[in-house]
């Protein structure tokens, strides 16, 4: 071998795997997921065709991908408010969730009074809480985004609690014999290290917050795919049905990898957060 051949060699190496192998071991780990999906497809489509069940029980695929191909601007206006309707539930979610585990966790009488409450709540039926709210707050935004937020703190309160309290006892140790006080602690050495557990926790919260909107949309509401769904079924229009529940899917989905690119770049900053990987 050449020397040319193995400077080039010790290059590539340095630089790390080329895109084209990038791409092939990214499909390697998607290829099985892809391939059972489609499987399961051509099952159902040839298990609708061959026991002729009607459309008015179950869609064919080919039947829910020509209604969303026709359906695409109902579709897409349905999704952007169920969409702002989990933006917002999120960010409050984020903000009581984060909010309540660092007075929990800076007050222990708050600890004491306040976690047993916290899990007591998390029991009720939300569904049941559904009514309540839209008596309370009426039929607008209010409501959906009170019973989105009651879904989904839940994950991000533990988490962040469950975080904040993993800390390394001789560092706090180290910085009380330094003069630092419990809120400079908290600040500079608990809260970065609770950072993949908030993580972990937006990951659990954002898909709560899709089911949340969506069940808010069941109980009350003249738009979105909640509504949308709610009314095919009132049509029996099973198609529409699946195609809204395709989108809700994939809206999921979208929001679930946005967290994952957010992780990405708060590890920017704090490169212990990066804690799991996305296959």
């Amino acid at each position: 071998m050449s020397t040319d051949t193995v400077t080039i060699a010790v290059r590539r190496s340095a630089h790390g795997p080329s895109a084209g192998q990038r791409i092939a071991e990214r499909w390697s780990a998607l290829w099985p997921s892809v391939t059972l999906f489609a499987a399961v497809l051509i099952a159902w489509e040839a298990i609708v065709v061959i026991f002729d069940i009607s459309s008015f029980i179950i869609a064919k695929p080919s039947e829910i991908v020509m209604e969303t191909i026709a359906s695409w601007d109902l579709l897409m206006e349905a999704s952007w408010v169920t969409t702002q309707e989990i933006v917002y539930g999120f960010v409050l979610s984020i903000l009581l969730g984060v909010g309540l585990a660092l007075l929990v966790v800076r007050f222990k009488w708050l600890d004491r009074a306040l976690y047993p409450l916290i899990v007591l709540f998390q029991v009720v039926p939300k569904v049941a809480l559904a009514p309540i709210f839209i008596l309370w707050f009426g039929y607008g935004l209010t409501p959906k985004l009170w019973l989105i937020v009651v879904i989904a703190f839940f994950p991000i309160t533990l988490n962040m609690i469950v975080g904040l309290k993993s800390f390394d006892p001789d560092l706090q140790l180290l910085t009380k014999s330094v003069g630092s006080s419990r809120s400079q602690f908290l600040a500079k050495v608990q809260f970065p290290t609770s950072l993949p557990y908030l993580m972990a926790g937006l990951r659990i919260a954002i898909t709560l917050c899709v089911i949340g909107a969506v069940v808010a949309e069941f109980s009350g509401a003249s738009s979105g795919l909640g509504y949308l769904i709610q009314f095919a079924s009132t049509q029996l229009d099973t198609p529409l049905m699946f195609a809204a529940l395709v989108v809700i899917s994939v809206l999921g989905l979208v929001l679930y990898y946005a967290i994952f690119w957010l992780e990405l770049l708060v590890a920017r900053f704090y490169p212990h957060v990066r804690t799991t990987q996305v296959q």
